[in-house]
């Protein structure tokens, strides 16, 4: 049901996401909520695809993804940068999509001490490069970090 896949980009395209995420010039925005309206927690996210269609030219460097997915029907993809906190937060559980036949995949952009815990008691630590796919409507919460300036996951809901 949670599978979790190490190694999940090559090097080449590891690196060129990186890049292109980390640079200064990459547009986050600031939404005042993590994941429910009025939770007292806020993140920066940017939405290369939304109902599906692209919605940003960043949208192009994600292909590798898409490629080795086996997607049928993309829904959304959403770049999430949680910063740093004194200790480590649990955010709300919740489920990304009420259909057990979509897919949500959780790609770590860096290594931090955050995770992504189950509601049946699994735990994801947050290593660059992993990729935890489950079906959508599974109950999942992610944490903050302590030990990096951020913690960026790219999140993918596809059939």
């Amino acid at each position: 049901m949670i599978k979790v896949l190490d190694k999940f980009l090559n090097v080449e395209d590891l690196n060129i996401l990186s890049s292109q995420i980390n640079n200064d010039n990459f547009p986050w925005y600031y939404k005042n909520c993590k994941v429910f309206s009025g939770d007292g927690h806020s993140q920066f996210i940017h939405t290369p695809y939304y109902n599906f269609s692209p919605t940003s030219s960043y949208f192009n460097f994600l292909t590798p993804f898409l490629n080795k997915l086996k997607i049928i029907s993309l829904v959304r993809i959403k770049i999430n940068m949680t910063l740093k906190t004194d200790k480590i937060i649990t955010y709300k559980f919740h489920s990304d999509f009420n259909d057990k036949n979509m897919k949500t995949g959780i790609f770590y952009v860096n290594t931090n001490n955050g995770k992504t815990i189950f509601k049946n008691g699994k735990e994801v630590d947050s290593v660059k490069n992993r990729m935890v796919i489950f079906p959508s409507n599974l109950e999942h919460a992610g944490t903050s970090n302590t030990d990096t300036e951020n913690r960026i996951v790219i999140n993918f809901n596809w059939f």
